[in-house]
């Protein structure tokens, strides 16, 4: 643990993986419908590891303006059929709609969301994802949390800025009624959501769930969301 976070009066949380379990999610949800389009396809133990490594690049062109969210969704499909050396389906966007569907019957909080956001009290929340603002928004309904985060703040009602644009920063912040100094962003990501904040003066704390390796130098790291509230206070 570092030393506590002084100033501190609002805390924007990223959302996949931070308080939704979105790889679990994900995973169970390609692998199952790898399954059902290819049964008993021999690389069936590789489809989620595909998956994860194709989610960063295709997202990143939609939010580049290259292509749309539908065409990215399409191209990624495709690019783990081919991966797997297996037809794709004709129809990729239903195929995807059959995808999204399993994803959502996964959809959980991690185990330690309820017990850090009920000592946070006193603090404007927030929640700053690089996901579309009408799936983040029904993820935070699904998982419990509708009320009790503030705004879901997407690029989509962020001037089209994503992160780790320093515009997606200051306006999450405005957003929150607040300087960006006076904001904490927790999350995953270390580009996105630790060292990608710096240059606009908000601060960070690198959730890293699994521990294993050193946070980025001067950027505290924590391991689990219920060591935030003893950072903060």
């Amino acid at each position: 643990m570092t030393a506590a976070l002084p100033g501190i009066k609002g805390v924007l949380f990223d959302l996949d993986d931070t308080l939704l379990d979105h790889r679990g999610a994900a995973d169970a949800a390609i692998v199952a419908w790898v399954s059902a389009h290819s049964p008993g396809h021999p690389r069936l133990d590789e489809v989620a590891v595909l998956w994860a490594g194709l989610e960063g690049p295709y997202l990143a062109m939609w939010h580049a303006g290259t292509c749309s969210l539908q065409e990215q969704r399409r191209l990624r499909l495709r690019a783990l059929c081919q991966e797997l050396a297996v037809p794709a389906p004709v129809d990729l966007d239903v195929a995807y709609a059959d995808f999204s569907e399993r994803y959502r019957q996964n959809w959980t909080a991690h185990h330690d969301v309820a017990q850090a956001l009920a000592e946070l009290d006193g603090l404007v929340l927030g929640v700053l994802t690089n996901g579309t603002q009408r799936l983040q928004e029904a993820k935070v309904r699904a998982i419990g949390l509708a009320g009790l985060v503030g705004p879901v703040l997407t690029g989509e009602v962020l001037g089209g800025h994503f992160k780790p644009s320093p515009a997606a920063y200051t306006g999450a912040a405005a957003a929150l009624g607040l300087a960006p100094e006076e904001v904490l962003l927790v999350g995953d990501d270390v580009d996105k959501d630790v060292t990608g904040p710096a240059p606009t003066g908000m601060r960070s704390v690198w959730l890293d769930r699994l521990g294993v390796e050193p946070p980025p130098a001067g950027f505290p790291r924590i391991t689990t969301l219920t060591d935030l509230p003893p950072l903060i206070r």
